[in-house]
């Protein structure tokens, strides 16, 4: 039976309603659909997440407007001494974004060059010289953007549950998509009804009111997420009122019914709503807004709509909406909120600004103890991943040329505080599974967000309490153990108490182009003079790894091509490797796998998670230790290859 104009708490009438969704499998986002990738897909929810199809770029192409070449010729160039080079034998003129010739690894802005006639004289023709003359020296891949530099094919997009935005779609669309996974928007009927209202624009007279709840209403649903349908004006007559609801139940997921929830004569929403289905509360202790009704209709086909009778006030209405209709859509859509507040936090890496500019700063927040800390990412004006991953920015006003660690900064966010309060925050080594790790948590509440800065970095960031835990896999190259002596080192000896989880062991080899054509076997060949290397970068388990076992075989690094370029993730040496910068790599199979190159297995090594004792037992980590027990998602793990999962979720001991 319901209640009549009784008020109940707030909480008492969620609850109800609650239960009366929940009795008919309606407390849940709908669902899903797949639609094209284009504006209309903008604010949906994504139901599925999206992995990378191919590298943005996937070709290695021009950063500007400028003139292609080998690098190598120009290491004599200088001020005092240019450089010349024939068009096209030995240059070529590219518009920014055009593909590099293979026979290139460098661009030369038209700015910087000279452009001369066929007698060596400066000419004006400066797009299609009969030769250019430099002067400076410029190193390999200079003003190109190599293959994956945003995003590199099988990684992680977006996460399920994403609130899509423009930036989004983009990204979606330059990993090779082009539909998305979200879930199905509400269907919202609003039905406006009394003998006093009349439509938008009709002349008024004495006694009678304009009807715009449902305008307001309809816009706020709209904004929300939901479709909207505004049925016209019913007068105040029960049997009318029966039958329009009657006709929205066929169509709607949820009825807005506008006016009559009160307990006058020709107040009739109770009625109707007890009349086709149940009436769950009506009346509330709110002000405004307390005569509100929360029910269910039952129609045809054995379908359940919830109604909700929304009381005619204009601010007790629109309270109504904010209390009841935006939960519910929300969740529907697969987000159940919206956020423009404002935090403080701190930042965690020095940040350089230009003096004369207001800098805008991409960030990434997570709450670590009793303060929100922020992560800067990255600037590049070609990153739109930096975009997606945004959880805000702040401000660096003009004439502040920068923050430094540790300096409180405001962010303006763009996504609810609860999702950062439910971050958590891992930095460190990088690996593939951490991708999965981001997407299991994704569909329990719980985001992950990750930094790849190496193993040592990743314990140097638990020291500082920049993080809930880190990524490590650092090798002792005296007794083979791996981690402890670190941990002593940089956590126990400042006080720092850890818990150290094995996730993986995994196999280190070395990524090398498909086929293999430098015919590179063992690490012994990274000292040839056709090879060229992609390192790691200080501080990384496997650079840790490398530096050993070169020693152990008696090569210097001093002799391997290419020790000093460094990338900062295994699946950005597979890119180096890929778009030819770099003939060979030491890093994971997972990484080969991924990007289709061929791998060379040389050593099998362990992979922990190093976690702060203050978060090892809280509920924020809960949902990570039901992932290490989940078979499916072991499952998922192994299916990366070159992974062993058999100790996953086993606490390490000295």
């Amino acid at each position: 039976m319901g209640l009549y104009l009784h008020d109940i708490p707030l909480s008492q009438a969620r609850e109800t309603f609650r239960n009366g969704l929940n009795q008919y499998g309606l407390n849940e986002p709908l669902q899903a659909e797949l639609i094209p990738i284009d504006e209309n897909a903008v604010a949906r929810i994504l139901a599925n997440p999206v992995w990378a199809k191919i590298s943005s770029p996937h070709y290695n192409a021009s950063a500007m407007d400028g003139f292609a070449f080998f690098a190598k010729k120009s290491e004599s160039a200088m001020v005092t001494n240019p450089v010349t080079l024939r068009i096209p034998e030995e240059a070529v003129y590219l518009d920014t974004g055009d593909v590099l010739p293979d026979w290139a690894n460098c661009v030369v802005a038209i700015e910087n060059t000279e452009a001369l006639d066929e007698n060596g004289k400066i000419c004006g023709n400066v797009r299609n010289p009969y030769m250019i003359r430099i002067r400076a020296s410029l190193p390999p891949f200079t003003n190109v953007r190599p293959i994956g530099e945003d995003i590199i094919a099988t990684e992680l997009v977006l996460p399920v549950g994403r609130f899509l935005r423009p930036v989004d779609l983009g990204a979606a669309a330059a990993s090779g998509h082009t539909h998305l996974s979200v879930f199905r928007q509400p269907v919202v009927v609003i039905l406006p009804t009394g003998s006093e209202l009349v439509e938008i624009g009709k002349e008024v007279e004495p006694g009678e009111i304009i009807e715009y709840n449902s305008v307001v209403l309809g816009a706020q649903a709209l904004e929300w997420g939901a479709k909207v349908l505004r049925f016209p004006i019913t007068r105040d007559d029960f049997e009318q009122i029966c039958q329009k609801v009657g006709e929205a139940a066929e169509i709607a997921d949820l009825i807005l019914l506008n006016a009559g929830s009160s307990a006058g004569a020709e107040d009739f929403s109770s009625r109707v709503v007890e009349t086709l289905g149940e009436l769950y509360v009506h009346g509330i202790a709110i002000r405004p807004g307390h005569p509100v009704i929360l029910g269910m209709i039952h129609a045809k086909n054995n379908r359940h709509v919830p109604i909700i009778g929304v009381p005619g006030f204009p601010v007790s209405s629109a309270m109504t909406g904010e209390l009841f209709v935006k939960p519910l859509i929300r969740l529907w859509c697969g987000y159940d909120s919206a956020n423009d507040e404002t935090i403080d936090a701190f930042i965690t890496k020095k940040i350089t600004s230009p003096a004369g500019d207001d800098d805008y700063i991409r960030v990434v927040a997570a709450k670590i103890s009793d303060r929100y800390l922020a992560a800067p990412l990255s600037r590049g004006a070609g990153v739109i991943t930096s975009l997606v991953r945004a959880d805000g920015y702040t401000v660096v006003p003009r004439g502040i040329q920068g923050l430094d660690v540790g300096e409180k900064i405001r962010i303006f966010l763009n996504k609810p505080r609860n999702e950062i309060e439910n971050t958590i925050m891992v930095i460190g080594s990088h690996d593939l599974t951490i991708d999965l790790l981001a997407e299991y948590l994704a569909k329990r509440k719980r985001r992950l967000v990750s930094a790849n800065v190496g193993s040592l970095g990743g314990l140097i960031s638990l020291q500082r309490k920049e993080s809930h835990m880190a990524g490590s896999h650092l090798l002792n190259p005296e007794n083979g153990t791996y981690n402890f002596t670190y941990i002593r080192k940089y956590l126990t000896s400042f006080g720092v108490d850890v818990d150290v989880i094995n996730w993986v062991y995994r196999e280190q080899g070395l990524i090398v182009q498909t086929g293999n054509p430098k015919r590179i076997t063992t690490l012994a060949d990274l000292g040839r003079e056709d090879v060229e290397f992609v390192n790691r970068q200080r501080g990384a388990g496997t650079r840790i790894l490398l530096d050993f076992h070169l020693e152990e075989i008696g090569l210097s690094v001093e002799n391997v091509h290419g020790y000093e370029h460094e990338e900062f993730t295994h699946l950005a040496v597979g890119a180096s490797v890929s778009s030819g910068r770099a003939d060979v790599g030491l890093g994971i199979a997972s990484a080969a796998k991924a990007l289709g190159l061929d791998f060379i297995p040389l050593f099998k090594e362990r992979y922990d998670f190093v976690i702060s004792t203050e978060y090892s037992h809280t509920d924020l980590l809960l949902p990570f230790y039901e992932a290490m027990m989940d078979e499916s998602f072991r499952a998922s793990v192994q299916a990366l290859g070159g992974y062993d999962v058999s100790s996953m979720g086993k606490q390490i001991v000295e």
